[in-house]
């Protein structure tokens, strides 16, 4: 068993989304060794580096931190890399992806007379879009069209998960979002996807448990079996 750790390093001067001056992270000392005990307190905003958005991000009435099932976030995981794409994750993608790994594996699926679901129902799915890490933000980064999400909601996948600093990019209404959210699959965001090859893995990453939070920092894994 090997364990992957696929979570951005939290640190001042991190990428975050769209430069934005209230996501950026900051570590203020509070206490050293001289006067007792070396401590510290974060200010961190709630979708900075790796986290988990809950849903009412973008529902009104949708749930908030607290109220997410925490089983959302553990379970069976296949990561799909997209890296060569040059704009965004569409159905056509997904069904390409898909029917080239079922030729890879056309051998072993005739010996067992039963084709091997690529994407599997209540799996968690990660897309890889990146393959060195995110060192800035990029306004052209690729991202999930609604389409996309749209096939992935039939497919009832537990989770949908991304390296990028959002899962969406310019979509005034939030259609990947609301897509996802209204058919109870939460997302999360800024994943460390750059050294793990596709394939399945087992997925942990367990967001805070926030009274009326709209989201929450994550320490996500990747265990290999």
């Amino acid at each position: 068993m090997k364990i992957y750790d696929i979570s951005m390093e939290i640190r001042e001067g991190m990428p975050v989304y769209k430069d934005k001056e209230e996501k950026k992270f900051k570590f203020v000392v509070t206490g050293t060794l001289e006067n007792g005990a070396n401590e510290s307190k974060l200010e961190i905003g709630s979708h900075t580096g790796t986290h988990a958005d809950a849903y009412f991000h973008m529902l009104e009435k949708g749930k908030k931190m607290e109220e997410m099932d925490i089983n959302k976030f553990i379970g069976e995981c296949i990561v799909l890399d997209f890296s060569n794409n040059k704009d965004k994750i569409t159905v056509k993608d997904f069904n390409n992806t898909i029917s080239n790994k079922a030729k890879n594996n056309e051998k072993n699926t005739m010996k067992n007379k039963k084709k091997d679901k690529i994407i599997k129902k209540n799996d968690i799915v990660l897309l890889k879009t990146m393959a060195k890490p995110l060192k800035e933000f990029d306004k052209n980064y690729i991202y999930l069209d609604m389409g996309g999400a749209e096939f992935l909601a039939r497919k009832k996948v537990k989770c949908v998960g991304i390296d990028n600093l959002s899962i969406e990019r310019n979509q005034p209404e939030h259609e990947t979002h609301k897509t996802l959210f209204n058919k109870d699959i939460p997302i999360i965001e800024g994943l460390e996807l750059s050294k793990i090859k596709p394939g399945r893995y087992f997925f942990v990453g367990l967001p805070l448990k926030v009274k009326g939070g709209d989201g929450s920092p994550i320490r996500a894994v990747l265990v290999e079996k």
